[in-house]
């Protein structure tokens, strides 16, 4: 929601599914990378792995107008030492996990946790299955009264997995 003001303020590259790039440019946002599942781009370094997601993509104007976007997508990224980030952004479980790991093994997943809008702990729970990852920072959770997903329901579901659940509280880094 805040893509188009965070990038005319600082004016980084901004890499995304290719109807949310085109739409940013008309709104004068420079410097877009569009792009489309399965497609990788290199931004100073870092590549990034465009995956598939389950979920809804549309944006919804100050005038109440409803845009559609392009699908929902995730991303897997690398960075310069190998270490591998999977960004799942909103989305279901769907069985394609697997296929995420087997490809591109990624080191800790971001998975959406809040419920309602996204999956839930359980859902997000057989997700870690599939993935196979060491590490889980759970998002989309906590921010407003639908989204009831806990980490530390989370942490109950995934109890007996091998898997380090690092949760952060708004506005806190992960180093």
């Amino acid at each position: 929601g805040d893509a188009e003001e965070l990038a005319k303020k600082h004016s980084p590259t901004v890499v995304g599914i290719v109807e949310v790039a085109r739409w940013l440019e008309s709104k004068g946002v420079q410097n877009t990378i569009g792009m489309n599942k399965g497609g990788t781009v290199a931004v100073n370094g870092v590549k990034a792995t465009m995956v598939h997601a389950n979920h809804s993509s549309s944006f919804t104007e100050a005038d109440g107008t409803i845009i559609y976007l392009g699908e929902p997508a995730g991303y897997v990224v690398e960075f310069q030492n190998g270490y591998k980030i999977y960004h799942a952004g909103d989305t279901n479980v769907f069985g394609d996990m697997k296929i995420i790991n087997s490809l591109y093994h990624p080191d800790l997943a971001l998975l959406p946790i809040g419920d309602h809008f996204t999956m839930g702990p359980h859902e997000a729970a057989y997700a870690i299955q599939l993935l196979d990852v060491a590490a889980i920072l759970p998002i989309h959770h906590g921010t407003f009264p639908l989204l009831t997903g806990t980490p530390d329901a989370l942490r109950e579901l995934t109890r007996s997995q091998n898997v380090e659940i690092i949760a952060l509280e708004p506005g806190e880094t992960l180093d």
